[in-house]
């Protein structure tokens, strides 16, 4: 499900990824794709129009409120799994997904106006550090996110179907 970006794709991220406009799209992502997906039905985002990259909604219940949330994200696909990268674009904390997802594992994701459940878990040690590398692979912005936060290892998690 990882498709290759075209050479304008590679070059639109390079942009979306400079330092200058990180404080931009910490606030302009989440809206920007939510909106894109509305107008496509469900489809597509605008990150994926622009960038070239896999991107899912990610359903999930707030750790907290129980309410359902939905957050769109960079899937990097191995087979059935995904793996989410719970970068925040750099922040000091992990994104709320995260901790979502730490307090109630099961989700449902959003995949070109499909939705499946999902069980996710946090991937440690050689499993994570293989998913960090393909998430590099995907986007290479995840680098300069961990260095902007040297003292926090950002957690990669893993959504696997349920059957």
């Amino acid at each position: 499900m990882n498709k290759k970006p075209t050479a304008l794709q590679r070059f639109i991220l390079r942009v979306y990824n400079l330092p200058v406009l990180i404080p931009f799209w910490r606030v302009a992502h989440q809206p920007l794709d939510s909106m894109t997906y509305k107008l496509t039905g469900g489809k597509t985002s605008l990150t994926e129009i622009l960038g070239g990259v896999a991107m899912i909604q990610l359903i999930a219940r707030g750790a907290k409120s129980g309410v359902e949330r939905i957050h769109p994200l960079i899937g990097i696909y191995d087979g059935e799994r995904i793996a989410l990268i719970a970068s925040n674009f750099g922040r000091e904390r992990n994104p709320a997904w995260y901790y979502n997802l730490k307090a109630n594992p099961r989700c449902r994701v959003n995949r070109n106006g499909r939705i499946s459940d999902y069980v996710a878990c946090e991937a440690e040690g050689d499993e994570r550090e293989a998913y960090w590398q393909k998430a590099l692979a995907v986007n290479p912005g995840y680098e300069k996110y961990r260095r902007l936060v040297p003292h926090r290892r950002i957690p990669v998690m893993l959504l696997a179907p349920l059957k």
